[in-house]
């Protein structure tokens, strides 16, 4: 009931507004971007949906146009030579990710739920599954992200998604809201550039 009712009212309401009420910011921002680096405003890529769907995530582009565009970032060697002035600062403060609140708008995301996997991250999406976490939205933010996020082992991000699931009711929900807040604000577990190399 909460799930399919209450929580996609909390989506559209909170998405709406938030597109609403942020809408000169997102235009600054967009602005920033065409004045930075020649390319879109707006980096779109293939992620898993629920129970497993295909949709296109939206984000401000924060890297140049030929970044490699299927791999993670945090899988990349040298991310820095991609990256943009202007995307240095997007993704210190997280705001590359606003253009989600479009998605969630539509019903392709969450405002909490297991971040969307890339469509070719077999071993996350197979981990997933494992608990349930494939059959629900993704979200914007979510446990795994409030628990370690870029720095965390696929079997440790996938298990946390799978606790969420578990324990998902609007109190765990508001929980993750303002763990995140005070994530984004402290700047923890972003990691940019491959986990696995020294």
């Amino acid at each position: 009931m909460y799930n399919r009712c209450i929580k996609r009212f909390f989506d559209i309401l909170s998405s709406g507004l938030g597109i609403a009420i942020l809408s000169p910011v997102l235009a600054l921002l967009a602005l920033l971007i065409k004045l930075d680096s020649p390319g879109p405003v707006f980096f779109k890529q293939k992620r898993v949906g629920i129970h497993k769907s295909h949709f296109m995530i939206y984000k401000f582009r924060t890297m140049r146009t030929d970044a490699p565009h299927d791999t993670p970032t945090a899988q990349l060697s040298d991310p820095e030579k991609y990256i943009t002035r202007t995307g240095k600062f997007l993704r210190k403060t997280s705001l590359d990710e606003l253009p989600q609140l479009f998605n969630i708008f539509k019903g392709e995301m969450s405002v909490i739920g297991p971040r969307p996997a890339l469509w070719n991250q077999y071993d996350l999406l197979a981990e997933r599954d494992k608990y349930g976490a494939n059959d629900v939205r993704p979200g914007l933010t979510g446990w795994a992200q409030i628990n370690g996020r870029d720095e965390l082992p696929i079997e440790v991000k996938a298990s946390l998604d799978g606790e969420y699931v578990k324990k998902m009711n609007i109190f765990f929900d508001i929980r993750c809201l303002f763990g995140t807040v005070l994530a984004v604000l402290l700047h923890k577990g972003v990691v940019e550039g491959d986990t696995n190399q020294k």
